[in-house]
């Protein structure tokens, strides 16, 4: 622990007022317009203090300033979306991969600043189910809460089952396959129990880390490599690679339906910036997430597909080979957890807000605090962990995520926020940029919507098509999940 220090936060003398906020620095450490009254025992989910007047912080590791902040952002999106990227290309061929990455990626950066803006004018939002009650009402509130916690537990699913071929292809399926996935449920139980993101910004560096690393040794052992491991090991071969391929309906929205699981970030977006210590620099975050994101996704999905062609497995960690997987999977197992831990800890902390929010049992350790959290914590972890085991099938649970739940949260429902915040402007102001700003919003609200119903339909007619290959005996199995990775 680094000694307190003083830190700027301008916002708390200039940002205009916003419903629930205190403008009092002698009030700042001790109320914000979500957590409420914070004492001083308890957990300080903004980790700020005031001292002679002036805000400082107790740690340069456990704190949620804008480059901590950027590296967690781009923990939740460099997870499982960068492993099924160049699976995406395989299914459209290169080019149009790559354009739809970049549209894909334009539009959820948008979404991502719109969240960034959405909370410093209106500061009492914690969560995409505030946005929805303040569209639609209570009944908004409750249908965003429900697509909020299912999306984050399905998420967080497809990490544990992750996790569990990772173990297979590190231990030769030592064990049965159910049981490396409930290994990794209790695993991500005990890691989602801490508290504050601040403190789980932390492991959010390793994490991060280790999967930039893992995919980048396999991007560059199937550059060295004469031939990827699923290609005939006998006679000559050449990367069948397809700048443009033909892809079916259902495939295509598939492979869209993954870009935007890619992406998946947004709605957690709300959340992370309510526990910066300084919420006004939410962008220069977003600018660095962003673009290290992209530029990663590009660069892998472009060399692994070159080098593999149809040959490419999904997960891509499995391209290159027995022990180029082994090795990639050991390095990357650290942010699997991370992955699983976080998106655990994400919709538990929702639910564990909205039950205590405006007790003061939120920010006491008092035993109805403990034992909310921990129930929270633990349910979410359950529902996770049979989600993982019902849909073994890696790249068909990635691509309904990201259809069903994340098309919503990361695209029609900024596209609406952006119209409550600007269109009761007077008509004496609706200059050129007010009605490209609508045009845009409506765009994102159809498209996301036409992707929305379309991904779905694709997704589980695969999940189907998987279980029907496999005799309808794939839940639960004790088979080795890591065979086609």
């Amino acid at each position: 622990m680094s000694k307190s220090k003083a830190i700027d936060c301008p916002e708390i003398d200039r940002a205009p007022p916003q419903v629930g906020e205190i403008h009092d620095a002698e009030k700042y450490m001790h109320h914000d317009a979500v957590f409420g009254d914070m004492g001083e025992g308890g957990p300080n989910y903004r980790n700020v203090r005031i001292e002679h007047n002036i805000v400082t912080t107790t740690s340069d590791l456990f704190k949620l300033g804008w480059i901590g902040t950027a590296v967690l952002m781009t923990k939740t999106q460099i997870g499982l979306g960068v492993l099924g990227i160049p699976s995406v290309l395989n299914t459209v061929g290169l080019i149009p991969g790559i354009i739809l990455l970049l549209v894909v990626g334009g539009i959820t950066t948008w979404s991502d600043y719109i969240v960034g803006d959405f909370k410093i004018r209106h500061r009492h939002v914690y969560s995409i189910d505030d946005v929805g009650e303040m569209l639609f009402g209570p009944i908004g509130r409750e249908f965003f809460g429900v697509a909020l916690s299912l999306s984050f537990t399905f998420i967080a699913g497809s990490a544990m089952l992750s996790i569990s071929i990772a173990f297979n292809a590190l231990s030769n399926h030592a064990i049965c396959t159910a049981i490396f996935v409930a290994i990794a449920a209790v695993i991500t139980f005990v890691f989602a129990s801490i508290r504050t993101l601040g403190k789980i910004s932390a492991l959010a560096w390793v994490g991060a880390a280790s999967i930039i690393i893992s995919v980048f040794t396999v991007t560059i052992a199937v550059g060295v490599q004469d031939r990827p491991a699923a290609a005939p090991q006998q006679g000559p071969w050449k990367s069948d690679y397809k700048l443009f391929s033909s892809p079916t309906y259902a495939e295509a929205q598939t492979a869209v339906s993954t870009l935007i699981f890619a992406y998946a970030g947004t709605p957690a977006f709300f959340p992370i910036v309510s526990e910066m210590r300084d919420p006004r620099q939410y962008t220069k975050a977003l600018v660095a997430c962003q673009t290290l994101v992209t530029v990663t996704y590009i660069t892998i999905g472009l060399i692994v597909y070159y080098y593999c062609g149809t040959y490419v497995a999904s997960p891509a960690l499995g391209s290159a080979g027995a022990i180029i997987k082994k090795v990639a999977y050991g390095v990357a197992l650290p942010g699997l957890f991370v992955t699983a831990l976080l998106w655990t800890h994400l919709p538990a902390k929702y639910i564990f807000v909205r039950i205590l929010r405006g007790s003061p049992h939120l920010t006491a350790n008092t035993i109805t605090h403990w034992i909310t959290w921990i129930g929270s914590t633990f349910t979410i972890t359950l529902v996770a962990y049979i989600i993982a085991s019902s849909v073994p099938v890696f790249e068909d649970l990635v691509s309904l995520v990201g259809a069903s739940f994340q098309t919503l949260l990361s695209t029609q429902t900024m596209g609406m926020m952006w119209l409550y915040d600007n269109w009761p402007v007077s008509k004496r102001v609706r200059d050129s940029r007010w009605y490209i700003g609508v045009a845009w919003s409506v765009f994102v609200i159809v498209a996301g919507t036409y992707l929305m119903v379309g991904g779905t339909y694709s997704s589980i007619l695969a999940i189907i098509k998987s279980y029907h290959e496999s005799g309808w005996t794939a839940a639960w199995s004790c088979a080795d999940n890591s065979n086609s990775s």
